[in-house]
């Protein structure tokens, strides 16, 4: 008898609460198994061993099937299970505009936001310790050159990024943009385009969408007054 799909995550990880919207709105039987971050759970060598020898989240293991990545474990999940077709679409040109965004991630979206996010919030208010000014400069150039981009190109005579479908690339955009907002800056405030989008993706995902990002909402509140 087969065992249930394992999934480690921590919800103060952008990919792992992509990951998460995706089984939840797509209904896939899993068994979540939480991982501490902040504690360095995924640090040890019993969870390199185990699960994945990179020492990241999020991962999943399916029987003896350990896979790290969370793009190849969506690319996984969509042939595995019976995924609505939008997420992943199987026509070819539909599925090669989300491929299009989700290589273009990473060194974009990703790289821009969340070295923002650390030089501008995990560095200064969690680890106490002053972040570098010239660092900062580059990483908020990164990161606003990113969130351009995705509103004047991606997003340009499109709904959602990969077409007028929601798709996985707007989960993985989406939960990278929203981190921002424990930091000193607001994406969405000068930018209707990106506003309507995230407002799109949230009416999409929820009641999920609220619920994977309550622990930065709650960083965010915290935090607020000590920016």
């Amino acid at each position: 008898m087969s065992k249930p799909l394992k999934f480690y995550y921590d919800l103060m990880s952008q990919p792992a609460r992509a990951l998460y919207l995706f089984l939840k709105l797509n209904q896939i039987p899993h068994e979540p198994c939480y991982v501490n971050i902040g504690k360095g759970e995924h640090l040890t060598n019993e969870y390199a061993q185990n699960v994945n020898p990179f020492k990241k989240i999020p991962a999943i293991v399916n029987n003896d099937f350990k896979l790290s990545e969370s793009i190849a474990i969506y690319r996984y999940l969509a042939s595995e299970h019976k995924v609505v077709d939008n997420w992943y679409p199987k026509e070819v040109q539909k599925r090669a505009r989300v491929d299009e965004y989700l290589e273009w991630h990473h060194l974009n979206t990703r790289l821009g936001c969340s070295l923002y996010f650390v030089s501008r919030w995990l560095l200064p208010i969690v680890k106490r310790q002053t972040a570098n000014e010239e660092q900062l400069s580059d990483a908020r150039t990164r990161m606003l050159d990113a969130v351009d981009d995705i509103t004047n190109i991606w997003l340009k005579d499109r709904t959602f990024l990969a077409g007028n479908e929601i798709t996985v690339a707007d989960l993985v955009a989406a939960t990278e943009i929203e981190q921002l907002v424990v930091t000193d800056y607001d994406p969405f405030e000068s930018r209707p385009t990106l506003k309507a989008w995230i407002e799109a993706v949230k009416s999409k995902t929820n009641p999920h969408y609220e619920d994977a990002h309550k622990l930065i909402y709650r960083a965010a509140s915290i935090t607020k007054s000590k920016m």
